[in-house]
């Protein structure tokens, strides 16, 4: 299973372990986190809930086979109706269960999401289907979103080319929770998706932007991970623009990405691309390379 994970990008080793999985054995988990919001944590992407007297606000929705587990755990906590569910970016670990849940309430995302949800797409040399209509986010937006829901003001601010082209940051500012979509994860090396548009300084830009702008207590919902705070996320920047600046240096020098390897131009950072990682080291140090060289995808590599 390590060879897959190091084969491949994390978008598709998610799928492949989704065909894998018994997800029967998956509990959700939840958690409250602060003022209205909850966090589900199942398989893929962590899940945001607002809860109050207006109903139910869902940011992300898994994989399509958890939807009635993640239904189930919305009864848990409260009997009123989901009335929003909001994408952070279009991977299926984050929207699978889009179809389930827009029969109660529509889904909104960034315009990028929708397309890509809508168009499919490829990369590695795999194909991505598009997704069926009834799981296409209805509303869309191209900067920003309010709902106005149980007394909170809940804001998705697009960030482009961070994690995707389509990233949204969901805002929960009465409660003072953040929810970071991918754009900040706890699993080591993120996964930067450069064939949707993504990119290092953007992700690096949408996490010192939200750092600056919160109040320093504030909850924070990663992707993936346990629920953290703005101090969890300085150290996750600080190796972000130290690995970025040691490969962009290895590229001013004319070095290949094969030589950057061998040089282990990220020594010191092997905790976050070890054994079990989605993204190892020498992963990382091939998109960061792409990325800085302006190659479309980190599955092809220009020796030079």
């Amino acid at each position: 299973m390590r060879k897959l994970f190091v084969a491949v990008l994390l978008l598709f080793s998610l799928a492949a372990a989704a065909q894998e999985r018994d997800f029967s054995k998956v509990q959700i988990k939840v958690t409250k986190v602060a003022g209205t919001v909850y966090m589900l944590e199942g398989a893929g992407g962590n899940i945001g809930v607002s809860v109050g007297e207006d109903g139910i606000v869902v940011v992300d929705d898994q994989f399509a086979p958890l939807a009635e587990k993640i239904q189930a755990a919305l009864k848990g906590i409260t009997d009123k109706p989901v009335r929003f569910v909001i994408n952070t970016h279009w991977h299926f670990d984050h929207t699978g269960g889009n179809a389930y849940f827009q029969k109660q309430g529509p889904i909104i995302a960034q315009e990028n999401v929708r397309e890509r949800l809508k168009t499919g797409g490829e990369a590695a040399g795999m194909k991505i289907p598009p997704a069926p209509k009834e799981a296409l986010p209805i509303i869309t937006f191209n900067d920003r979103a309010t709902v106005h829901l149980n007394g909170e003001d809940i804001r998705a601010i697009h960030f482009p080319h961070g994690h995707t082209d389509g990233d949204a940051v969901i805002f929960f500012p009465q409660s003072n929770v953040v929810h970071m979509g991918d754009d900040f994860v706890t699993y080591g090396f993120p996964f930067i998706d450069l064939e949707s548009g993504g990119s290092v300084r953007g992700m690096i830009a949408a996490c010192e932007k939200v750092m600056a702008t919160v109040p320093a207590d504030a909850k924070i919902i990663p992707g993936h991970g346990a629920l953290s705070t703005v101090a969890d996320m300085k150290p996750f920047v600080a190796m972000l623009e130290d690995s970025m600046a040691r490969v962009e240096n290895g590229i001013k020098q004319g070095k290949t990405v094969e030589q950057l390897k061998q040089e282990k131009v990220l020594a010191g950072y092997e905790s976050w691309g070890g054994p079990g990682k989605f993204i190892t080291t020498d992963k990382f140090i091939e998109t960061l390379y792409n990325d800085l060289k302006g190659n479309k995808t980190g599955e092809f590599i220009k020796h030079n």
